[in-house]
């Protein structure tokens, strides 16, 4: 079968194309403008892959409040024209989603299908525009959430540069999620782009649920430093632009259907994933 990838360069993209070692599959970064209809199409012309993931996004999510047209362009309009053109050509798409698209209000965690999407920000909106353009033409939509990997700027990577520099570092505890390294989804990418699950929403996360806090604190612990360093603190002390979901846990149901478990536990895939990280 062949891959073919959008947004390889970025964190998800270079770890897809890493376990998709000894696959025919290619992939692009900015050599590929998602938003040039002419030059996907051709690409899919020229490529005939079996399966298309796009990890393309717009992800600055402050930066989509000041241009909110600019992130509809890539997140929404341009995944909705590279959805029709995968469709027509009878190749599968999964389109890499967040859960940005919910209001953060739950206290149970979201399912893939029974539970209302009510984005709270900009980014949000335009990521599910993309959701409903690729869904329409019957592609699968994954979504993530609180993802981290070797490469790139990532919560880790702040907490590990901010331990060296700082006595104290000030970690939100009212917003909860599941933390995802970035190999592990794209293995399960690779794992779900070979199975023959229908198309739809699946929740690309790892299992348990914590807060920003205790996700810095057992990071402090890996690193060999004094956990009490990392201070407590609310959203209210961070003001930002785009709001952000304060629940972002994400249900797991629809794996069964492609006979595949959930994903580990976020704690077990951050001292999996803590190799890489550290030596980043």
């Amino acid at each position: 079968m062949r891959w073919m990838v959008t947004g390889a360069k970025g964190m998800l993209g270079v770890d897809l194309m890493e376990a998709l070692t000894g696959e025919d599959a290619t992939g692009f970064g900015r050599d590929l403008d998602i938003t040039d209809d002419g030059a996907v199409g051709d690409a899919l012309d020229d490529l005939a892959p079996g399966v298309v993931v796009n990890c393309a996004a717009w992800t600055d999510v402050d930066g989509a409040e000041t241009r909110p047209d600019e992130a509809m362009e890539v997140n929404g309009r341009a995944v909705e024209g590279l959805a029709l053109a995968c469709a027509k050509r009878g190749m599968r798409l999964i389109h890499i989603s967040t859960d940005y698209v919910f209001d953060g209000m739950g206290r149970e965690p979201y399912g893939e299908d029974d539970d209302p999407v009510r984005p709270v920000n900009a980014y949000g909106r335009s990521k599910l525009t993309g959701e409903r353009a690729a869904l329409e033409h019957g592609h699968t939509v994954v979504r993530t959430a609180w993802l981290y990997g070797a490469r790139g700027r990532n919560f880790p990577a702040t907490i590990i540069r901010l331990a060296a520099e700082r006595e104290t570092v000030s970690v939100v505890t009212d917003q909860v999620g599941q933390p995802t390294w970035s190999a592990d989804l794209a293995a399960r990418l690779v794992e779900l782009g070979r199975s023959g699950a229908p198309g739809g929403v699946y929740h690309g996360t790892n299992a348990g649920r914590t807060t920003w806090y205790e996700f810095a604190r057992e990071i402090f612990t890996l690193l060999g430093a004094d956990p009490g360093r990392v201070v407590p603190t609310t959203s209210a002390a961070f003001a930002r632009p785009a709001p952000r979901p304060a629940w972002s846990v994400l249900g797991h149901g629809r794996w069964a259907r492609a006979d595949l478990p959930p994903m580990r536990h976020w704690r077990e895939a951050l001292h999996a994933a803590w190799p890489y990280l550290s030596v980043s």
